[in-house]
């Protein structure tokens, strides 16, 4: 499993337009821009629980969005897939061994089933 801040940071990639706007600057001014909840409370004018709240919501919030949709795991998926096809091609355009290249085309298939759901 991903870090802790890269598996949050990842999973707004995929859903945080689905937060509100606020949330979305408190999360933006926190994990990228790595404002302190001080500086971002101030920033707003609001307390340092407030800001703190918002991001634990918001955190909440994206987890939720991933546990119905898991838009996340099957891109994790998808990529580990195409890793795996370009190692093994790698290897075929190095030994021309025909299994790994049919092997390849199966991971490839794989994936093209499931970007159809």
């Amino acid at each position: 499993m991903l870090e802790k801040v890269a598996w949050i940071t990842l999973l707004y990639d995929f859903y945080g337009q689905m937060l509100t706007e606020k949330q979305q600057h408190f999360f933006e001014l926190y994990y990228e821009d790595d404002l302190s909840l001080g500086e971002i409370a101030e920033k707003f004018d609001v307390s340092r629980q407030a800001v703190h709240d918002s991001l634990k919501r918001a955190e909440q919030m994206l987890v939720k969005y991933e546990e119905k949709l898991g838009l996340v795991k099957k891109f994790i998926e998808q990529r580990d897939k195409i890793v795996d096809a370009k190692i093994l091609l790698d290897k075929f355009l190095k030994d021309r061994d025909d299994a790994k290249i049919e092997q390849v085309g199966r991971i490839l298939s794989n994936i093209m089933e499931i970007v159809k759901k």
